[in-house]
């Protein structure tokens, strides 16, 4: 009887060579169930982009500000047969408020030959100023 008590201790004590698993599998699992409740928590960044249909009526017509190679300004309303007001730069602001009723976008058309800094003073003026809808007016290169 003693030598069954022997070899079942010899047996007991071996060594296992196998890898157990199952707690691998209960952590990748609690990560998966993480991942799937959280996913539809992060919201992505959305951009409201204009659509053809959407884009094919401008909702204000934009104030045009121009400046010639002189270094001139001239401003007008882009409706109809609008004239250009020839302005000076100090009355730039006053002038762009006269004709902005309701939110009018600004657009600045400036001279190829106009250094850029004075286009972007202009700008950050404007900016200053409260207005946010600024952009600027380019010729489109024809394809060759």
């Amino acid at each position: 009887m003693s030598s069954l008590r022997g070899n079942s201790r010899r047996n007991s004590r071996r060594l296992k060579n196998e890898i157990n698993v199952v707690p691998y599998i209960d952590v990748m699992l609690v990560l998966l169930v993480i991942f799937m409740v959280t996913a539809p928590m992060i919201t992505s960044g959305l951009i409201d982009l204009p659509t053809v249909g959407q884009a094919s009526e401008v909702p204000a017509a934009p104030i045009e500000v121009q400046i010639d190679k002189e270094g001139q300004m001239a401003i007008r309303l882009r409706e109809g047969d609008a004239q250009f007001q020839t302005i000076n730069p100090e009355s730039l602001i006053a002038e762009v408020r006269s004709l902005a009723l309701n939110q009018n976008p600004v657009v600045i058309a400036a001279d190829g030959e106009v250094p850029y800094a004075s286009v972007m003073d202009i700008m950050d003026q404007l900016r200053g100023n409260g207005f946010t809808r600024l952009g600027f007016l380019v010729n489109q290169k024809a394809d060759n």
